[in-house]
């Protein structure tokens, strides 16, 4: 099983997709670690980069919506927030009960799920913004 960024979450800001391709390809790789036998090793790395690395991209996201004053980024912000404490109560858990594939399949599939529904209904309203705006990014 491996989870692939593909052309149709593709949101027309160059920044933004690269930033999801990268989160795609750090799940895909927990994925294959679990598919090694070390997703147990694995999972920790994956929180710890989700936890940096998802704030960085939420807040280029963010910055770009208030540059443009795009008209959904509170509720864009809102999403984000809610998903950056979704990430916190991973690392709790974690912490809790320590590395296994079973913590490593349900951060896989929460960060997946989130960020696919994310992407395609939110980021790509921001796009849509930016395009019928005629901002070029």
């Amino acid at each position: 099983m491996s989870v692939m960024w593909t052309p149709d979450l593709a949101v027309g800001v160059k920044v933004i997709d690269e930033q999801h391709k990268e989160i795609f390809r750090r799940v895909d790789g927990l994925l294959e670690a679990c598919k090694a036998g070390k997703g147990k090793d694995a999972v920790e790395k994956t929180l710890d980069f989700m936890e940096d690395y998802l704030v960085q991209h939420f807040v280029a996201e963010e910055n770009i919506q208030l540059h443009y004053s795009y008209p959904g980024y509170a509720a864009h912000k809102q999403e984000h927030a809610g998903f950056i404490r979704d990430v916190a109560a991973l690392r709790k858990k974690f912490n809790r009960e320590g590395p296994s594939l079973m913590m490593a399949a349900e951060i896989s599939r929460t960060l997946v799920d989130w960020l696919v529904k994310h992407i395609k209904k939110s980021d790509m309203e921001l796009g849509a913004f930016l395009k019928l705006s005629n901002i070029k990014h």
